[in-house]
């Protein structure tokens, strides 16, 4: 890629928590960022604030990726105000707490397109802008532990998540040949807004059921994604990374819910 065209990146949810974590880090790798919010308009220009302190661009767009194919243009017309993409990063989601019995079609569908839909239109936009412009190219899915493992209540999240799992698998394939790269980063309980931990220091809070013992912290997924976005992972396609301080090997219900260190001892 010519050195005078600046490396772009497009980050989807990045108002507040990960995405915010995300697009900071990537302008700190000399990245200019679209940014994109849903209801938190001040959160998303916080955001485009830190990155313009980095010293790139940022473009704040609104989306709401319920109203699809239309929400997709937004790749689009972040493309054409920073002139490029090099990056998608698929950050937006949403999920619910009620038990599968008591769940209503709408819910289902209300999930599966912010979580699935979503980032599938999303991503046919940012790659056919790649092919395009035949650099290749960087698409991170940000999933959860759930692509891997179920938890109670979260039917349409977890059906969502794997789903856009086993979707970044497929693109991996689809897209080698024109040298654009996916993956998928499957995080943990992380320190953010979505889980009532705005501001809190993950280091102050035990986690018994975590062998790390802790909650993670949003710039931990930052910098894996950093990774994938970047030229050190040209060889890394088709893969789920997990970031949950090793709560999958304990499986996601133990690992929410143990209150005491017994299960460290034979």
């Amino acid at each position: 890629m010519p050195e005078t065209s600046p490396r772009v990146a497009v980050v989807t949810g990045s108002d507040s928590g990960i995405g915010r974590a995300v697009a900071v880090r990537l302008a700190e790798e000399g990245m200019d960022v679209g940014i994109t919010w849903h209801t938190d308009h001040q959160g998303a220009e916080r955001t485009a604030e830190e990155v313009r302190a980095k010293g790139r661009r940022a473009e704040v767009v609104q989306v709401d990726l319920t109203r699809l194919p239309e929400a997709a243009d937004t790749v689009d017309r972040l493309c054409e105000r920073l002139g490029r993409i090099d990056v998608l990063v698929n950050n937006s989601g949403t999920g619910t707490s009620t038990l599968f019995l008591e769940l209503g079609l709408e819910d289902l569908r209300h999930v599966l397109d912010v979580n699935l839909a979503g980032p599938f239109l999303c991503s046919q936009r940012a790659a056919r802008r790649m092919i395009e412009q035949g650099s290749g190219g960087r698409i991170v899915n940000i999933t959860s532990v759930h692509e891997h493992q179920p938890k109670v209540g979260a039917a349409p999240y977890c059906a969502s998540k794997g789903g856009l799992g086993l979707l970044t698998q497929v693109m991996a394939l689809e897209l080698a040949e024109h040298g654009i790269t996916v993956n998928s980063v499957a995080p943990g309980e992380i320190s953010t807004p979505m889980t009532g931990q705005e501001d809190t220091d993950p280091g102050t809070q035990r986690r018994p059921g975590v062998p790390l013992g802790r909650p993670g912290d949003a710039r931990e997924v930052a910098a894996v994604v950093a990774f994938l976005a970047g030229g050190e992972s040209s060889y890394v396609t088709g893969a789920s990374w997990v970031i949950d301080g090793g709560m999958t090997r304990m499986g996601p219900m133990a690992g929410a819910y143990l209150d005491a260190d017994d299960w460290r001892r034979p």
